[in-house]
């Protein structure tokens, strides 16, 4: 068994070797040798500062209680990253071209530089973060007693009850912070040593949680499946009954927004990241590393509820499995694991928050306090901030101390975790109101994430005392002064929901309403507009839109003497020679540019926030002959009429596309109006015909009643014929218009398309006898099924034979009818060997009333309607086939029908 002093030692020789790493890191980064510090890779493996004890320790214990809820805690960052191109890119990019620092720069940079929002921020995440610090206190100082808890009592360490060894952790951590967390005063210069020492750790927390995966799922057990069946043979429920519920979801969309919210996790998403590129690459790496960490969790689960003895604590299976099977080599390499999760994810918050307290609450104090802040000595600004920020992780890690110091009795590590994720959960919909929504303004944005972290504070922080306070625990169960709409877990009557998704909903309900509600009700002021162009529309210009009127009435000297104080004498000399402006007596005439007072405000917003460097840099540099507010005027109305010129611009561009559309509409009209008139003319033209013959003849039989018998036999059938004629044409014209506009009981049923053609073919043949010309038949299809209307495909059939029968004028005339299955259709060729068809009809024979007038044996052809070719057309059509000329093997004419052939699957039917 490990002895106390044996497990707290390695315990500081670990972080003793984290030391080292990040001194040499530091080391080489400063001799330029930074190399594969600045890599994808490296960058992806910081980013897992998000697994912290919680999911090393926690995951396998929520496993155990509440089935597969861990996995939403996997889920939601997965989904995120898998998604960066719309959301992480346009932080990178905004934080980027902004200089931003901490989440709290980013929403106060949005809402006009507001320091107001930028302080309400910080102190949510100082209360927010701290029960997260307690909660890896917690881990690191029960891991400990877990691991050595079966030694005896002879060891000098073996005495240290929690309390003691989580402060001493709180100690050590707070020494690695102040000493590589706070070398410079840039807070966007990255911690190379710091992002060395978490990509390192993610690597041992990574290795070792899957080594006790590996053991418990293959040496203890037998493989995955036995695993189930030891813990089914226990009397565990291993099927989740309802997996996906309101619980699930609530954690779903916390780990979703902790992932951006959290001031660890946008340090190093957002603040360490030097390239876009890399979230290409921990797009899909982060999801991998999550899904590696998260593979074993319930195999361990299920192994430690079916082993180990009642009452054992599950979120240690990962410790106690390996040392009750004697394991403890794997037992202390395991440990070293989730000291790493918990080390790491103190480490950067601690950084984060230091930050953000010495930048938007220390620095702008000290401004309030004094308007000489800037003459207070060599790098004066400087020296406060790095000693703020070393105070303020002091104070970081003594908060989360006390905290787990008055809710030490709890035994899980997740609700503690969840506390702080829905803390942090009210900044979401602020950010994602300045990221995408132009008309939010600072008074929403406060107002949202005040009333949302109060009512955060009220339904799930201060239920967290219950345990350790009598009046908690009394206020939960009735109120305030025994109000119970007011219960904390119970607010407005809402009863019997999980306190989680109560509180969650609350809190993100009115937050976000108050955020929309205040928003619509009130204006936003000049610089926030330009601001809200500038978050909104990133991606449309690399730099952002800025204001470029603004000129500096102070001298260069004093401008450079700010700047030194902030950035450093080295810093801001660079910074003034790249721009080539002068100091001392040869600038006492030189206007500074307006481009170079911007400049240097991101450059000092990059060191002390976009709130602080706004009103240090106003203290200093003064408008020449109006005031910043009248240039912001000025801006914004220029932004709004370039705005209204390019609505313009777009509505003069739809109205062109309109009245392009409008002389289309206009001529497809007049070209049916056309072809109206022509089809009108030729109908009458073709009615007139035979009713001309049949009117004169009827006169000739009424007026002449001596005509001989034969002559007035052959004057009937001519009117026979002609009334024939005309009963065709009427026919054709009703057939073509119920094409054209759909028949009702049209329906395309499976039919034999070859015995169709043998129908037609045999009508054909006593036509063929009279005009003495061979018809020949050629068929190489076996039973073609294809979807049509086998009445229309005859006629179809018979229509083009009889054209090739009638109209061909060979001496020796021969008709082909081919049939045969190519490319999954049914190909019909009937070609002659007449004279074919000129080049001029090709393009519109299948028009209507067309006819093509040739010769034959020195009488007129047979004259048609000119309809038959024109319905088989329509026809084919609707039987989703084609009819064509194509180049035969007869040298006359040759008419190809192609229809697809039936796979069995009915087709829906068509519509008239």
């Amino acid at each position: 068994m490990l002895s106390p002093d044996f497990v707290i030692l390695t315990a500081v020789a670990y972080v003793c070797l984290l030391f080292v790493l990040a001194y040499v890191s530091d080391a080489r980064a400063s001799r330029g040798r930074a190399g594969f510090l600045r890599s994808p890779m490296v960058y992806t493996l910081s980013i897992s500062v998000y697994c912290t004890s919680w999911t090393f320790y926690g995951a396998v214990g929520t496993a155990a209680r509440d089935g597969l809820e861990f996995v939403a805690i996997y889920m939601g960052p997965t989904l995120v990253f898998v998604g960066w191109w719309f959301i992480l890119r346009k932080l990178v990019w905004v934080s980027h071209s902004q200089g931003i620092t901490s989440i709290a720069d980013l929403l106060s940079s949005r809402f006009g530089k507001s320091s107001k929002l930028a302080v309400l921020v910080t102190v949510i995440a100082m209360v927010t973060i701290t029960p997260y610090i307690a909660l890896q206190l917690k881990a690191i100082a029960t891991s400990i007693q877990t691991v050595s808890s079966a030694h005896g009592q002879n060891d000098r360490l073996a005495g240290l009850d929690d309390v003691s060894l989580a402060l001493g952790a709180a100690i050590g951590m707070a020494l690695f912070t102040i000493l590589f967390g706070t070398r410079n005063v840039d807070a966007r210069e990255q911690h190379l040593g710091v992002v060395a020492a978490i990509a390192f750790e993610a690597t041992v927390k990574l290795l070792a949680l899957i080594a006790v995966g590996l053991f418990v799922v293959f040496g203890l057990g037998d493989g995955m499946a036995d695993v189930y069946a030891r813990a089914v043979e226990a009397g565990f429920d291993v099927h989740e009954r309802s997996p996906f519920g309101s619980r699930w979801v609530a954690v779903l969309v916390l780990s979703a927004s902790a992932i951006i919210c959290l001031p660890r996790q946008f340090q190093i998403t957002v603040v360490e990241n030097s390239n876009e590129e890399y979230l290409r690459t921990a797009g899909w790496a982060f999801p991998a590393y999550l899904l590696l960490m998260s593979i074993f969790t319930l195999p361990i689960a299920l192994y430690g509820l079916a082993t180990m003895p009642a009452g054992s604590n599950p979120d240690m299976f990962v410790l106690t499995l390996p040392m009750a099977a004697g394991q403890d080599g794997l037992a202390l390499f395991a440990f070293i694991g989730g000291f790493s999760s918990a080390t790491s994810m103190i480490i950067v918050a601690s950084i984060a928050l230091s930050i953000m307290v010495s930048n938007h609450i220390v620095l702008p104090l000290a401004l309030s306090r004094t308007n000489n802040l800037v003459e207070t000595g060599e790098q004066g600004i400087a020296r406060l901030l790095l000693r703020s920020r070393r105070i303020s992780i002091a104070v970081i890690l003594l908060l989360g101390f006390l905290y787990f110091w008055l809710t030490g009795d709890s035994d899980a590590l997740a609700p503690i975790g969840l506390i702080s994720f829905a803390g942090v959960a009210q900044f979401l919909p602020a950010l994602l109101a300045a990221l995408y929504w132009r008309q939010a303004n600072v008074k929403g944005a406060l107002s949202g994430v005040l009333i949302g972290a109060i009512v955060w504070v009220w339904t799930m922080f201060l239920p967290s005392f219950a345990s350790t306070s009598s009046t908690v625990a009394a206020l939960i169960a009735d109120g305030p002064w025994n109000i119970a709409l007011l219960r904390p877990e119970a607010m407005f009557g809402m009863d019997g929901l999980d306190p989680l998704v109560h509180s969650v909903f609350w809190s993100l309900f009115l937050n976000t309403s108050a955020l929309v509600f205040v928003s619509l009700l009130t204006r936003q002021d000049t610089l926030e507009r330009l601001q809200s162009s500038v978050f909104v529309d990133i991606f449309r210009s690399a730099q952002g839109a800025q204001p470029h009127a603004i000129r500096s009435s102070a001298t260069t000297d004093e401008i450079f003497f700010l700047a030194e104080r902030v950035l450093g004498w080295h810093r801001a000399k660079s910074l003034f020679d790249a721009a080539n402006i002068p100091r001392g007596e040869s600038a006492l005439n030189f206007a500074v540019s307006s481009d170079f007072v911007i400049r240097l405000e991101r450059e000092l917003a990059s060191s002390i926030g976009a709130a602080s460097a706004h009103i240090l840099l106003s203290k200093v540099v003064a408008g020449d002959t109006i005031s910043l507010e009248e240039v912001m005027r000025i801006a914004d109305e220029t932004q709004q009429v370039i705005e209204y010129s390019h609505e313009l611009e777009e509505t003069s561009r739809e109205l062109r596309m309109t009245a392009q559309q409008l002389q289309e509409a206009n001529a497809q009209l007049h070209e049916l109006h056309r072809q109206k008139d022509d089809f009108l003319g030729q109908v009458s033209h073709e009615v007139r015909t035979p009713m001309t013959s049949i009117r004169s003849i009827s006169q000739i039989l009424l007026q002449e009643q001596d005509l001989e018998e034969d002559r007035r036999k052959r004057f009937v059938g001519t009117i026979y014929q002609e009334s024939v004629r005309l009963t065709r044409l009427l026919d054709g014209i009703l057939d073509m218009s119920a094409l054209e506009h759909g028949e009702r009981n049209w329906e395309n049923c499976p039919v034999n398309a070859d015995a169709v053609l043998v129908r037609a073919f045999t009508v054909c043949e006593a036509l063929a006898q009279q005009h003495s010309i061979s018809v020949e038949r050629i068929s190489l299809a076996e039973d073609p099924q294809v979807l049509g209307d086998s009445d229309r495909l005859c006629q179809v059939f018979i229509n083009i034979i009889a054209n090739a029968i009638s109209h061909n004028d060979a001496s020796e005339p021969v008709v082909q009818v081919i049939s045969r299955i190519e490319g999954g259709n049914y190909v019909v060729d009937i070609a002659d060997n007449g004279r074919g068809i000129s080049k001029e009809y090709q393009d519109n024979i299948f028009d209507k009333f067309m006819r093509v007038e040739q010769k034959r044996s020195g009488t007129a052809s047979p004259a048609g309607l000119g309809l038959g070719l024109n319905i088989s057309h329509a026809i084919i059509q609707k039987m989703n086939g084609s009819l064509e000329i194509v180049d035969g093997p007869l040298p006359g004419a040759c008419f190809r029908i192609t229809l697809p052939l039936h796979d069995g699957v009915a087709e829906p039917e068509q519509e008239a």
